[in-house]
């Protein structure tokens, strides 16, 4: 099979190159190499040597087309990430997501692959899914600005009581927090609006919060673990918003390619927006301190903040009874191992901590509270 992986130079993108390659699959990826995850704008070293590298910008009509050439599938990973930084650079996410993913299409209707599996993201959901004191099923609201400003973390029913978080599932009416979750969202629903129209076989795949080697350690706006993981390679404490009892799910990116090559095989998976997740859920304290106690040595004990950012929310962790069924995916590697691997990676890496001017911005625009 020849497939191509936009955004494939990439954390996940490039352990799915390898993933694939070992299978058999030709394989092509077409990446911008963007400065702020790749900052010497060339090669990894880590990408597959037989990897065919397509340096160039899914927004490029042309260079789009050509990459396209003589395949059968497309992985859809493109994007650039980050909640924080999108609600300042909105026109940067919302061209690079929403019209990148449009001019993708646009090229596949001239030119069909007999799959297309796209990334989406649990920043969809917003705020996750939550029973009240009597068990029933509950959405629960965005937190007000005056609860925020409070210290009052917890999501709360109309009563005022604690709603306790469950696992959510693919059922749960989305809620954007983020100019992020928004530009994610339309990748999803146009890659399945695309499928329906044409015919072709599309899967969403909504991640949850990978983690792994090969992370952007230098960029502050990347995934949570790589965040902490940056600060305690330079000696100072991981910065953790709110109270640090927000709940997540913490996937290894080894699942996650997993789940990719299921998504491509499956006959019950095409038209269909499906978690990837662990199925357990962790508090982003209790994150911060597995990975101080595996780094080991004189890690610095996580700083509580107690301030809010725009656009996160408090929890939200994945219903995976959806992948085990119409995928056939179950994760295999246990968090705290992954942890482990991590750990010994990040020993070897060397990180610019941007993560206290990135938190000034933020700042100075009015974005944390």
């Amino acid at each position: 099979m020849r497939v191509l992986i936009t955004g494939g130079a990439g954390f996940i993108g490039s352990h799915l190159a390898d993933r694939l390659i070992a299978l058999g699959a030709r394989v092509r990826v077409l990446d911008s190499l963007e400065a702020q995850v790749h900052p010497g704008r060339e090669r990894p070293g880590y990408l597959h040597p037989e990897a065919e590298l397509v340096v160039g910008d899914v927004r490029h009509r042309e260079t789009v087309i050509s990459a396209l050439e003589g395949l059968d599938a497309v992985y859809h990973l493109a994007a650039r990430v980050g909640v924080g930084q999108s609600m300042y650079e909105m026109e940067g996410y919302t061209s690079a997501n929403t019209v990148g993913t449009a001019v993708l299409l646009e090229a596949l209707v001239d030119r069909p692959v007999k799959r297309l599996v796209v990334a989406s993201s649990m920043s969809i959901y917003g705020e996750g899914r939550c029973v009240d004191d009597r068990g029933r099923a509950v959405d629960p609201a965005e937190r007000s600005r005056a609860q925020l400003e409070a210290g009052r973390w917890d999501l709360l029913d109309a009563r005022g009581r604690v709603l306790r978080p469950v696992p959510t599932p693919e059922s749960k009416r989305p809620s954007l927090a983020s100019i992020y979750a928004l530009s994610k969202y339309d990748q999803e629903r146009m890659c399945l609006m695309f499928g329906a129209a044409y015919r072709v076989p599309v899967v969403a795949l909504r991640f949850f919060n990978v983690y792994g080697t090969r992370q952007a350690l230098s960029n502050p706006y990347t995934a949570v673990l790589a965040i902490f993981a940056s600060r305690l390679l330079n000696g100072k404490p991981p910065v953790i918003f709110e109270d640090g009892l927000q709940r997540r799910d913490f996937v290894s990116v080894r699942d996650v390619c997993a789940a990719c090559v299921l998504a491509l095989e499956s006959a019950r998976a095409p038209g269909h927006a499906i978690n990837v997740g662990s199925g357990r859920s962790f508090t982003v304290l209790e994150v911060a301190r597995a990975l101080a106690r595996a780094i080991g040595g004189d890690a610095p004990r996580p700083e509580v903040s107690g301030t809010y950012r725009v656009g996160d929310i408090r929890h939200c962790f994945a219903d995976i009874r959806a992948a085990g069924e119409l995928l056939g995916y179950e994760p295999r590697v246990d968090f705290d191992a992954g942890v482990r691997d991590l750990a010994a990676w990040l020993r070897g890496q060397i990180a610019e901590d941007r993560v206290d001017a990135a938190t000034r911005e933020l700042a100075s625009r009015g974005l944390t509270i």
